[in-house]
């Protein structure tokens, strides 16, 4: 059993949530890219979170803790640590298309393919996973806090 079970969970949130906020901190940083080593212009990218999940089961004295990918029917047994990257997503929606034919990229129709990342989006992505960044830190010092009081409680 481990002790502290809400800074691994929280931590884990924290870690996963700075990623998202990587990944569009990039998708802000290329929105003008419209030539890639890969060929075309960047693809927005997205982050998708899975939950950390663990089976933990009885082995004579100790518990085990091991990687599980769940089933459709969730055993009792499972213990979550936390959220992880499950993995990051390159959106597959086309580029938008301007006419700008004095660029570099430009097509013979006088066309060039833009990243399709809208800032708008991009934004309000970044909001919301400060916002969840915040909370887990709040989490994480209210545990803190919670633990410093029921120490002082002993003395």
């Amino acid at each position: 059993m481990s002790i502290f079970p809400e800074f691994r969970i929280s931590g884990s949130a924290l870690t996963a949530e700075k990623t998202r906020l990587d990944a569009i901190a990039g998708n802000i940083a290329n929105m003008n890219t419209t030539r890639t080593v890969e060929g075309g212009p960047y693809r927005r990218r997205t982050v998708a979170f899975a939950e950390d999940l663990h089976r933990a089961r009885e082995q004579g004295r100790r518990r085990i803790i091991e990687p599980f990918v769940p089933s459709r029917q969730v055993a009792a047994s499972m213990q979550s640590k936390g959220v992880r990257v499950d993995r990051i997503i390159a959106d597959d929606r086309e580029p938008m298309l301007v006419f700008d034919p004095e660029h570099p990229d430009a097509q013979e129709d006088g066309y060039v393919l833009y990243p399709n990342v809208e800032l708008a989006k991009e934004m309000t992505d970044m909001i919301t996973a400060q916002r969840s960044y915040e909370a887990n830190a709040t989490a994480i010092q209210t545990a803190k806090n919670i633990y410093v009081k029921a120490l002082e409680i002993g003395r």
